[in-house]
């Protein structure tokens, strides 16, 4: 496998590294509930699942 022949400078690397970053993720309100869940995702509230604003499954079923 090949290796570089001479060392990357620090500001070389840290110019690489500027997107290697944790970010939280993004959070919406459901306009039902008015709860906050990940974005584009089903959630549970009271037992209850929901996706946009829409109830999809019940405790009983």
């Amino acid at each position: 496998m090949p290796n570089p022949k001479r060392r990357h400078s620090s500001t070389r690397r840290d110019k690489r590294r500027t997107h290697d970053k944790a970010e939280a993720p993004t959070l919406s309100i459901d306009p039902t509930t008015g709860s906050h869940h990940p974005r584009h995702r089903a959630h549970y509230f009271e037992g209850e699942l929901f996706y946009k604003g829409k109830k999809i499954l019940s405790k009983g079923e």
